[in-house]
Formats: structure tokens, sequence, C-alpha cells
């Protein structure tokens, strides 16, 4: 990924309004606030701008290490944009973690795959209990956590332990892989916007250029590392490893993670209901592993491949984004428990822990990889961890109390202010677009990111 800049006055350190973080919370806030004609300055700790929008790009083959789709483009104004830039998409709609739609094998807990019959069986068996558990969630006290309204579910259901054991594990394995945290951890309402509206897109020339069409002719700071924001009514300093800077009001687009962290003070300390928000969400444990083959040993009719059992614990799920890739390529997620005690692990000692659980299928099919990718965002100082969840206690409610602009000179935004959609780049992407209306102190039409006056790029 390029970016270059337009020619700004580096010297300058007075600014209507300063953004902190170079995401797409943060892009879309700026390219807004600055086509409207305020004096914008973005500071990005990073050495690239992005945030958790990173494409790796090696030998042709395109890997989106961060973010990697829009998950439902009806009504979606993220969708709209995209388009605009002219960035090319291709649909692959994985459903939230459902248990069909699209082309699964299943394998029983001895490796053997399910025949169709019996993939529907258990389909069917998903379904008829996320529909009671629905019910369960919508009574659920206060403080109750996910895993304890699947048992509350589980209860009501007559079945042998096998199938409901089936059951049960799946619903883990949906906390993990949607919201990268153990069941027990997760708010009961943690998954209530577990929907997708319309198909689901990738990027097969790279997420990362939403980035470079949203910042083109920003004034973006990079290696400013923000320590401390003072604020008042009547604006607020920011303090930087490179400098100061000044404005008449702020945006900060950090993630949760950073906003818990010791290393960025406000002074004052964020007052309520923000400070509450702060505390209860949390910020997960969550990286994706591609794995790139010589070739294809797994079946040509699926998209995705399921384990049940003790021996799909950790590995369960793998994912085929080979015609996103350029190669064959498998793509499986570390979530929650599994990504907490694999930290440590080295990339080979991963590697060969999935390739394990892949033989356990497939055997002497599955060759040696010819590249694996691990990502590290629990050890990202600018990201900990990869995006937010609603920990037991937390409220749906946290995520908008947390963009309680404070005094007109304070605005929070990113994935984790979004109530209807957060933890995705949707949410980031509207939530920027809020920020910027409320500094302005008006409505903004979304095209005005795209025909505003600030023409797009559409490098690469």
């Amino acid at each position: 990924m390029q970016h270059v800049a337009h020619q700004v006055d580096t010297s300058s350190t007075d600014f209507d309004t300063l953004i902190v973080g170079a995401g797409t919370a943060g892009l879309t806030a700026a390219r807004l606030l600055a086509g409207a004609g305020r004096r914008v300055a973005v500071l990005e700790a990073r050495d690239r701008i992005g945030g958790r929008l990173v494409t790796s790009r090696d030998n042709e083959t395109i890997l989106d290490l961060g973010a990697s789709w829009i998950h439902g483009v009806r009504n979606n104004p993220l969708a709209d944009a995209v388009a605009a830039f002219g960035m090319r998409t291709t649909e692959f709609t994985v459903g939230s973690y459902q248990p069909d739609g699209r082309p699964i094998a299943y394998y029983s807990p001895t490796g053997v795959r399910l025949t169709g019959s019996e993939s529907r069986h258990f389909a069917s068996d998903i379904h008829f209990f996320d529909d009671r558990l629905a019910a369960i969630v919508d009574k659920s006290e206060p403080g109750t956590s996910f895993g304890y309204a699947v048992e509350a579910t589980m209860a009501q259901m007559n079945w042998d332990h096998a199938r409901a054991e089936r059951v049960r594990e799946f619903l883990r394995h949906r906390a993990e892989e949607q919201l990268g945290v153990w069941i027990d951890d997760l708010d009961a309402h943690g998954l209530d916007d577990d929907a997708i509206d319309g198909d689901e897109v990738v990027f097969p020339d790279g997420y990362d250029n939403l980035a470079v069409n949203l910042a083109h002719g920003l004034d973006i700071r990079l290696s400013h590392v923000v320590t401390r924001i003072a604020w008042s009514v009547t604006g607020v300093t920011v303090e930087t490893e490179l400098g100061r800077f000044s404005a008449a009001s702020i945006v900060v687009t950090v993630p949760i993670g950073v906003l818990k962290s010791p290393g960025l003070v406000f002074d004052p300390p964020l007052p309520e209901p923000l400070a509450g928000a702060v505390q209860r969400l949390g910020m997960n444990a969550f990286e994706k592993v591609f794995l790139q083959f010589p070739q294809r040993f797994w079946d040509d009719d699926v998209y995705a491949i399921r384990r049940q059992g003790d021996a799909g614990r950790w590995w369960h799920s793998w994912y085929d984004v080979s015609s996103s890739a350029g190669t064959p390529t498998l793509l499986t997620f570390a979530a929650g428990p599994c990504a907490t005690e694999t930290r440590t692990w080295s990339d080979a000692r991963i590697a060969d822990s999935i390739l394990d659980a892949l033989r356990g299928l497939y055997g002497h099919r599955v060759p040696s990889p010819d590249r694996v990718v691990v990502t590290r965002w629990q050890d990202d100082p600018f990201a900990r961890g990869s995006y937010s969840f609603m920990s037991v206690g937390s409220a749906p409610a946290d995520h908008d109390d947390l963009a309680t602009p404070v005094d007109g000179v304070l605005h929070i935004a990113g994935e984790a202010t979004w109530t209807d959609d957060p933890s995705t780049v949707t949410a980031a992407f509207r939530s920027g677009h809020r920020a910027a209306e409320r500094v302005l102190g008006r409505t903004v039409a979304f095209t005005e990111l795209w025909d505003g006056g600030m023409p797009p790029s559409v490098d690469t």
C-alpha cells in the first residue's frame, strides 16, 4: 500500500480538529472535516495508515491480515464508498458462523465426513436451538453470560448427551470465532447483532485500499504516538513523542484496548458514561492463520471445513480463501483461549499444530505448506487485540455511550462505539461519519467522502 499526502505545513501544530488514529474511523472523520474546510491533522502512532486494515502482498499473493469482509452490503454506506472508490470485491458470504447456507464439509468427532442428511440434521438442531436461545437472552438479567444463557436453553432440550454436546460445542465456537472470546466471558447480549444484511464481500486487491482512498489529500503525521490528551471547554492539547499539538476539538479513534491501557492518559480522566463503557467493554484475543499449499487437497465443493469433537477444540474451522489469495490457501483462526495459549508459540509450532488437525481429516494428502502467515494483534501496542466485545456486565448501550461528546470538544469514534453493528469496519466507518457530523454541528452526506472536492485515489 502506498500513501502520498498533499503538501502541508508540517511545522503547524494548531488546528481546528485533531484526529487520533489513521484507521477507518479516523480517516473517515478527517476526510469529511477537511472537505468541509476545517484545518485537520491526523496523528497516527504507526508508520503506516490503515489501523487494523493491513494487507500483505507477497509474490502476487494478497492476504488481508486485519479486517477482511464487509459483513452485508445491503443498505450499507461502506459498500457505497467502496464502489465509488472503484475497489473490486468478491462475494464470500460467511454468514456469522452459521451452520449452513454455503457448502460446509462437517467432520464427526472420529474424523468421518458427515453425509448431507447428517449435516442438515445438525444444522436443523442449531436453528431450533437458536430460536429458543434468543428468547432466553431477551429475558436475561444484567450480568448474565452468553454461556449461562446457552446452558439455560439447553436445559429445555430433551436431547441425549452426544446431540447436546455437538450443539453446545458449536455455540462455544461461535462465540470464539465471532468475537474472539470464551463463551462464559461474553455477555448474553454480545451476539445480538449476529446477523448479515445482504451478501458479504472480500477484496481481491486488498482491503487497505479503503484507507488509501480515505487518506488521499489529508495531513497525516505518522509515527506520532499520543501519550496525553489534556482537554477542557476551551479546546485540547495533545502530547506525542514528536511534539505537542493543539486544537479546538479532537476525535479519538484508538481501539478499546488502547483506551484501557495506561499508555494513553486523558487529563482530566474521561467522565461518565464514557469511563464506565471503557471499563465494561473488552478487547479480544483473535488471530488469523493463513496456510498456503502447493496444491489443493480439500474437496472442490466446499468453502469451509469444520471438525466436531475434542480434536476440534482449537482448530475446528478452515475457510478456502484461494480465490482472493491467488493460490491454494486455507484460513483458520486462533480465537479466545486458543489465541491466549498459543500467543507465545512460534509460527512453525502453530502451523504444526494446525497441520496435525488437518491430517486427522485428510491424512497424507496434506502437504507441507509453502507459506504460513500468523497475525499477532495481541502483541500490537497500538491495538492490544483484534476488536471489541461485550464482557459480562456490559450492555449494548455502552457502545453508543462511549461516543458521547464531552463539552463539544472531545469525541470518541471507532468500531467499539457503534451499537447496531459493533466490531466491524462498517461500525468504524459509520462512527467516523457520526463524529464529523457532531464536530460540524450539521448533517453530512456520506457522498461527500468521494465527491466532496477531495478526489479519491486508487493506489495499490
